[in-house]
């Protein structure tokens, strides 16, 4: 009996275990995103939490730029693996290029931005993100290349991507550090993780007289539904009411100051 009763309960365990588990997200859905291909400013239509985004680039120097610079501008071209992957379509692949040149050597540098409207943009992230990737054509100068990303706390954090002291094209894979905070529990907060742009610095030693640098293809890799819970939409469901009673409340606020 005590033998029959082992070999049931053992039935039933197999039975749960093998039942599908619903409305549980893999903690462990990476895909990856591209953010920009450098095509055509403006053209982008990035996909975030179901709005769509698009951007130009902007350039910002440090004090001793030389007149008449940053330059900035579309170039046609792409790296060879790059042109394999979109080998047969009509697609016209540019990249974005920057020329600078300063007046003295030193702590130089030069960042290259988002913006909409002349104005910085932040492009978000979705999910958690694990790597940034980027191709970057290199002058074989000792320059240094950072990215800048905005945590949920709210601060511009500054990760390390490596030399441009090679010659053409190179994919460039940054992991992100598991110390960057992603996600803020505070409904007022960021939402998620920001792309602010990339930071080029030279050397101390190095010629500043004429620099260029390209990029292409900007993506990233992310666990895409780690914020993602049942009952994720109903996180704004107040968000209308709220913009509807601040406009109420604004709209007193006048009266009562003109009756006064």
């Amino acid at each position: 009996m005590k033998r029959g009763l082992k070999v049931f309960v053992g039935l039933a365990s197999l039975f749960v275990i093998g039942l599908p588990v619903f409305a549980q997200p893999s903690s462990r859905s990476i895909e990856t995103f591209v953010m920009d291909d450098f095509d055509a400013a403006s053209e982008q239509n990035y996909l975030h939490d179901g709005k769509s985004y698009s951007w130009d680039w902007g350039v910002n120097s440090s004090r001793f730029i030389a007149e008449g610079f940053p330059k900035q501008n579309y170039f046609p071209g792409a790296p060879n693996s790059l042109r394999q992957l979109l080998k047969g379509t009509d697609k016209e692949l540019n990249v974005l290029g920057v020329q600078v040149a300063y007046n003295r050597k030193g702590d130089n540098w030069f960042e290259v931005y988002p913006v909409v409207d002349d104005k910085p943009f932040e492009i978000p992230f979705t999910g958690t993100v694990s790597t940034i990737d980027f191709w970057v054509w290199g002058a074989n100068y000792n320059y240094y290349i950072e990215l800048l990303v905005r945590d949920a706390s709210g601060s511009v954090r500054v990760i390390p991507a490596g030399n441009l002291a090679f010659h053409g094209w190179r994919n460039v894979i940054v992991n992100v550090p598991s110390w960057i905070q992603q996600k803020s529990q505070l409904r007022s907060g960021p939402s998620s993780l920001t792309f602010v742009g990339f930071r080029i610095r030279s050397d101390a030693e190095e010629y500043v007289d004429d620099f260029v640098v390209f990029f292409d293809q900007l993506k990233y890799t992310s666990n895409s539904l780690s914020f993602i819970y049942d009952g994720y939409e109903l996180k704004d469901a107040f968000a209308d009411d709220s913009e509807s009673d601040s406009g109420s409340n604004s709209s007193s606020d006048s009266v009562e100051e003109v009756e006064e």
